[in-house]
């Protein structure tokens, strides 16, 4: 049975934090510059990357909340039943991150101040600004061996690597606290308590022809499934699989 895979956060820390990742995911696989139009993708999640840690405290937010898993981890060692080797492991790893998260300069700050990206940036944020007249700078760049614009790439992901390593780690720990199990929706509606959730994790059959709507917070959400096709509220009693992460 093909399935259609979706995530949805229930506070708005996890949403830009979502955002965040798959704005990283976006810039990774357009970092090799493989077609002619890729610099476009990556500059524009690069871009956007920058405007986020502009608007909040992004390294701090996400140290804070590492922290508070380290604490949690720490809680089961030496509890009988706990495969204590694996959370030594995990522990490491919250240590390791957490630590180079702390010594790494303010999200963006290297990059905010690289004088080719700075004199970009700006024109990005007009309709079709990525023209040649409008940035000859980039379209000198364009031309530049593939090998040096992957190197330059290299370069400025390099920079966002304490981030990345982060909030990945942060994610899968996350979404590890939460396991699919199936639930139906009874005339197309869902509805359930969630405590300090985070996370809601949904796989639903695609023979269905609906997509989820959800509203809610970290301690209760709605599921309104919705048609595809036209766009009404489904009436059917839908089956699907239902993870709920803290």
């Amino acid at each position: 049975m093909t399935t259609h895979y979706f995530e949805h956060p229930l506070n708005e820390k996890t949403r830009i934090y979502l955002r965040v990742e798959a704005l990283l995911t976006q810039l990774n696989m357009s970092s090799q510059f493989s077609d002619d139009m890729q610099h476009l993708l990556f500059f524009r999640s690069l871009f956007d990357l920058l405007e986020i840690f502009e608007q909040i405290q992004l390294k701090s937010e996400l140290a804070k909340d590492i922290e508070k898993q380290r604490i949690s981890y720490r809680s089961w060692l030496h509890v009988e039943g706990v495969d204590q080797k694996m959370l030594n492991n995990v522990l490491a790893e919250v240590d390791e991150v957490h630590s180079k998260l702390m010594a790494a300069e303010r999200f963006g700050q290297s990059l905010k101040e690289d004088r080719f990206l700075s004199t970009i940036r700006q024109r990005f944020n007009l309709p079709g600004g990525s023209c040649c007249f409008d940035l000859p700078a980039l379209h000198h760049w364009l031309h530049l061996p593939i090998e040096q614009k992957i190197e330059d790439s290299r370069k400025w992901i390099e920079n966002l690597q304490p981030l990345t390593d982060a909030l990945k780690l942060w994610l899968r720990l996350t979404r590890e606290t939460g396991h699919l199990h199936p639930q139906e929706a009874r005339s197309g509606f869902y509805q359930s308590d969630a405590e300090d959730a985070n996370i809601l994790r949904l796989e639903i059959p695609m023979e269905y022809g609906v997509y989820p709507m959800i509203s809610g917070h970290k301690n209760r959400f709605a599921i309104k499934f919705i048609f595809f096709a036209s766009g009404q509220a489904s009436c059917d009693n839908i089956e699907f699989q239902l993870a709920v992460c803290s």
